[in-house]
């Protein structure tokens, strides 16, 4: 047990973590391209905060949260997404009063208790953005035109952005009360989980994965159908912005969500595989009443949240392995090993990665190291060279080599390298 993680956890080893290097730097400079400041929220939070948010009889609250009394009897709760813990930020910390509009993103780790399998960890990571202060709908075109965005960037292919409206509170309710009164009459049909659903939460019956759902809740009233005006016409703008960007869309009047606190404008970023199986990378969509819910001022909003175990297996010929150096260091003898560790230390402080041999070891030795390090250039010096003032740079590519005085190395190699 001491050499052996806990089941559904999983190390990130330096092979693995140039990957998700790239993948936080593309996230960084597009949500920063888009208005995004970066937020970071504990990971813990007391475990009220996710159930009145995320609602008491959704399925992260039922059953997947971590949730534990500390030493000190507090209910507290690892965060298993990342809105709630935003918002009571948001709340917290006042960030509506300098101006009318935030707009955030965060990475970090979330943690939720299921069955563990590919790309679904029980510690996993995410992405997410978060806008809050706005109502029109242009901010929600901003949003799902971010979310694009980002899976271009990143070269991502195969998916679909598949959009619905969950209308406001006022007539979801109607709608709720009609599929209710439809799933009355299909009980016999549904799984335990949605026969218990049909009293707390219908919606959720329209995105259950069971067949006997699926079959059973065909021809269910849809949400579309009961919009109000306003609803209506805030949708309807949202697909004339998409329109306008030339981001393409599928309507999914089945698309619910899992988490009480969307109205309005919902989405998923939909992965479909070879087999034309489905499967959401990346999901949101418009929570206006949450704020307001945990005891913040009346404040619109709307994100999405993106599974980063899931995401690193779609990218394209991600590579594996550690940053390869620039530059090695084949140094034999002692003073020539003495230059070396400056020469390292001087090229690492230019912003040039190095490496270099720390056993002694013969040149060939050297030599077959540097070559399985990748490096772009071997700088090789002895005790010959030292005396010369001169060492040799090896193109280890080309394998031509030249000599240059050790003096210039450091602007010699810069010169090299600089688009590398």
């Amino acid at each position: 047990m001491l050499t052996q993680a806990i089941k559904g956890v999983k190390d990130i080893l330096p092979a693995d973590s140039a990957k998700w290097q790239s993948l936080e730097k593309t996230v960084r400079e597009l949500f920063s391209d888009y208005g995004f400041s970066e937020i970071r929220t504990p990971i813990i939070e007391h475990t009220v905060l996710f159930a009145r948010s995320i609602g008491a009889t959704s399925d992260i609250v039922e059953k997947e949260m971590y949730a534990f009394k500390d030493q000190g009897g507090d209910e507290i709760t690892l965060r298993p997404e990342g809105t709630a813990g935003v918002v009571r930020a948001y709340v917290e910390h006042k960030l509506f009063a300098p101006q009318p509009v935030t707009k955030v993103y965060y990475l970090g780790p979330m943690f939720r208790r299921e069955r563990p399998q590919a790309g679904r960890l029980r510690q996993f990571h995410q992405i997410g953005v978060e806008a809050l202060g706005v109502s029109e709908p242009g901010i929600d075109v901003d949003v799902l035109a971010a979310l694009v965005e980002l899976f271009n960037r990143l070269g991502v292919s195969g998916v679909e952005l598949h959009i619905n409206s969950l209308g406001c509170r006022d007539c979801r309710a109607a709608y709720k009360a009609a599929l209710k009164d439809f799933l009355m009459q299909r009980m016999d049909s549904l799984c335990p989980d949605c026969q218990r659903r049909v009293e707390t939460n219908p919606l959720r019956a329209l995105d259950c994965k069971s067949e006997h759902c699926k079959t059973a809740t065909n021809g269910a009233p849809m949400m579309s159908e009961y919009l109000d005006d306003d609803c209506r016409a805030h949708f309807e703008s949202v697909k004339q912005g998409l329109d306008d960007l030339g981001i393409k869309y599928v309507i999914n009047p089945r698309m619910v969500r899992g988490l009480d606190y969307y109205t309005r404008t919902t989405f998923e970023m939909i992965a479909i595989d070879k087999k034309g199986a489905q499967n959401a990378v990346a999901a949101g969509g418009r929570y206006d009443g949450l704020v307001e819910e945990i005891g913040g001022p009346p404040t619109p909003g709307i994100g999405f949240a993106i599974g980063v175990e899931r995401l690193l297996i779609m990218l394209p010929e991600a590579g594996d392995g550690a940053p390869l150096p620039k530059v090695y260091i084949a140094a034999i003898g002692g003073q020539a090993a003495r230059f070396g560790q400056k020469l390292a230390d001087a090229l690492r402080k230019s912003g040039i990665s190095a490496e270099r041999d720390y056993s002694p070891g013969g040149l060939k030795n050297q030599m077959k190291k540097a070559d399985r390090s990748g490096a772009a250039y071997t700088v090789i010096i002895g005790e010959e060279e030292m005396t010369k003032g001169a060492a040799l740079l090896r193109n280890m590519k080309t394998r031509e080599q030249a000599e240059v005085e050790l003096d210039k190395l450091v602007e010699e190699i810069k010169t090299r390298t600089r688009f590398l």
